[in-house]
């Protein structure tokens, strides 16, 4: 009798710690679907931190944080919105303590801020395949130089003269190529400074003199944007790291909240309840 009492009390406890997925997916992709909103929203209103683009090349270094720090407030709002909906949308099973409810709370909306992350990352990947392949298409010759020194390489090759029927993609690729390695220790080599200059005097028609001095101003630029992008790709890959850090703690402490709203708890003054009152004892 005493075994399968306790056979009983086993199976409860597990039935108890199963995870039901219901919630998790409806939490999951209520998180997932206010992340791209709050990140499009940002993106464009300026706040798109791995842009690479000639304006946000002049924005501040106050901007990318600005940028990086919006970037954590909307994995706090969105991941905690989606566990928020994975605790209260569950169903209760059996008389249970309250650490283990608080725990399955937390798993749930652990699970569910796990799920969004992979749901974001796949739309994000379909987003940037799709937007990629007419570029690809297009422009076989280009490289990875051409969304970030675009305007560099522009201005090397800016002729007057130059027919119209005159394609210059692959002396573009190859420019960039060179022009990527201008932030090296070493810098650009002697020898490819030479054949750059060679190649913009014999596509420009500029004299030898004049197509050295604007290389060497081009260099100079396609350094500082070279530096400026690293410079975003850091505060990126940090604020990206943080904010889905404090998306799972956001995930989990929202999750048991809304468990204990689900529970007929109130809310916390955090999540929009009533401040409690305290009644003076007479």
């Amino acid at each position: 009798m005493d075994n399968e009492h306790g056979l009983a009390v086993s199976t409860d406890n597990r039935t108890g710690l199963r995870l039901q997925w219901s919630p998790v997916f409806a939490g999951a992709l209520a998180a997932a679907a206010l992340s791209v909103i709050l990140i499009g929203f940002g993106t464009a209103v300026g706040l798109g931190v791995s842009s690479s683009s000639p304006s946000w090349r002049d924005a501040s270094s106050a901007l990318a944080l600005l940028s990086g720090l919006y970037l954590i407030l909307q994995a706090l709002v969105s991941f905690g919105v989606g566990g928020y909906i994975a605790g209260r949308a569950q169903r209760m099973i059996g008389a249970t303590s309250a650490d283990e409810i608080e725990g399955r709370d937390g798993l749930h909306g652990l699970t569910a801020w796990a799920l969004a992350i992979i749901v974001s990352a796949a739309i994000v990947a379909l987003v940037g395949l799709s937007a990629a392949r007419p570029l690809v298409q297009s422009r076989p010759s280009a490289t990875a130089a051409e969304p970030l020194l675009s305007a560099e390489l522009d201005r090397l090759y800016r002729s007057i003269r130059r027919p119209a029927n005159i394609d210059i993609g692959y002396e573009r690729a190859e420019a960039g190529r060179i022009l990527l390695t201008s932030s090296s220790r070493s810098g650009i080599n002697t020898e490819d400074h030479s054949y750059l200059i060679q190649q913009v005097a014999s596509a420009t028609g500029l004299a030898a003199a004049e197509a050295e001095k604007r290389v060497d101003s081009v260099i100079g630029d396609a350094r500082v944007a070279i530096q400026t992008s690293r410079r975003s790709a850091v505060i990126l890959a940090f604020s990206v790291a943080a904010a889905l850090l404090f998306g799972a703690v956001a995930a989990w402490a929202a999750s048991c909240a809304g468990g204990r709203h689900r529970d007929g708890a109130a809310l916390p003054e955090w999540m929009g309840g009533k401040p409690t009152t305290v009644v003076p004892v007479v």
